[in-house]
C-alpha cells in the first residue's frame, strides 16, 4: 500500500514539474518581488533604519525575504490546483486504481521544489549585494529544515484554498496577506520600534520566531527558545491544514 501511495505521487508530481519546466516564468515571477524588496530595502530604506546589530543590513533582511519568496511561491500551488479541479483532471483520476491522496501530495512536493529553486535565486542575489554568514554545514542543513517545514505548512494552506476558490483570482488571493505578514514582525525592523500594540502582535505571530531562528542561525547566535517556538507554530499550522485539506478534498469527491 504504501509503495503504491509513493509511486502514484511520484508519477503525478512529474506530470506536475514538468508543467513547470515548460514555463520557468512562473519561479521568475515568484523571485521578482522579494528581489525588489530586497534592493529598496537595502539601496533606498536601509540606510535609515536601525537594527541594533554589527552586521550589514542584508544578513538582518534576508530572513524575511525568503520567507516572502516562499508566501508569493505557494500561491502558484493554489492556481495549479485550481486549474486542475476545473479542467476536469480530478474527475478522471478518481476513475483511475491510484492513491487519492496522491493527488494532493503530488502538487505540495512540486511547491517544495519549486520553492527551493526560488531560494537558491533570492539567496544568490543577497550574496552579491553583501551578504555574508559564518553558518556552518550544519547550520544551512537546519536552515533548510525551518524552510522546509514552513513551505510545508504555507502549501497546505494554499491546498485549502485552491480546492476552496470559485475563481482564479481567489486561489491565489490568500496569499496577499501570508505576503504582508513579514512586514508586522521583526523582519525588517525589531519589534521594539513599533508602538505598543503592533509591537505585541508582532512579537506573538509566528514570523517573528521563524524569522529569529533562521537569523541567529546565520549569525552564529544561540536558537534554543525562538526554535522551539517556531517549530511548534509550523507544526502546528501543517498539521491543521493537512487535515482540514484532506477532509474538504474527501467531501468534495466523496
Amino acid at each position: 500500500m504504501t509503495s503504491h501511495i509513493i509511486g502514484d505521487t511520484g508519477t503525478l508530481t512529474g506530470r506536475s514539474l514538468r508543467h513547470i519546466v515548460r514555463s520557468p516564468d512562473t519561479i521568475l515571477t515568484t523571485v521578482v518581488t522579494p528581489i525588489a524588496l530586497m534592493l529598496l530595502f537595502v539601496f533606498v530604506l536601509g540606510g535609515a533604519i536601525s537594527t541594533g546589530s554589527h552586521g550589514s543590513y542584508v544578513d538582518y533582511l534576508l530572513p524575511g525575504i525568503l520567507l516572502i519568496t516562499i508566501a508569493s511561491g505557494v500561491a502558484y500551488t493554489s492556481y495549479r490546483l485550481f486549474l486542475d479541479l476545473k479542467g476536469g483532471i480530478f474527475e478522471r483520476f478518481q476513475s483511475m486504481p491510484i492513491a487519492r491522496s496522491s493527488v494532493l501530495w503530488a502538487h505540495v512536493l512540486t511547491s517544495l521544489v519549486a520553492n527551493l529553486v526560488s531560494i537558491a535565486l533570492v539567496t544568490g542575489v543577497a550574496l552579491l549585494l553583501g551578504f555574508r554568514t559564518a553558518a556552518s554545514v550544519a547550520a544551512w542543513l537546519s536552515i533548510i529544515g525551518v524552510l522546509v517545514l514552513f513551505t510545508l505548512a504555507l502549501t497546505w494552506v494554499a491546498v485549502i484554498a485552491g480546492l476552496s476558490a470559485k475563481t482564479v483570482d481567489g486561489a491565489s488571493a490568500f496569499s496577499y496577506p501570508l505576503i504582508f505578514l513579514p512586514f508586522i514582525s521583526s523582519a525588517f525592523v525589531p519589534t521594539s520600534s513599533m508602538p505598543g500594540p503592533v509591537a505585541w502582535f508582532a512579537e506573538n505571530q509566528p514570523v517573528t520566531s521563524i524569522v529569529n531562528t533562521i537569523r541567529a542561525v546565520f549569525a552564529g547566535q544561540p536558537v534554543a527558545g525562538t526554535l522551539w517556538i517556531a517549530l511548534a507554530w509550523l507544526v502546528g499550522i501543517l498539521l491543521v491544514a493537512y487535515v482540514l485539506s484532506i477532509r474538504i478534498y474527501r467531501r468534495k469527491f466523496s
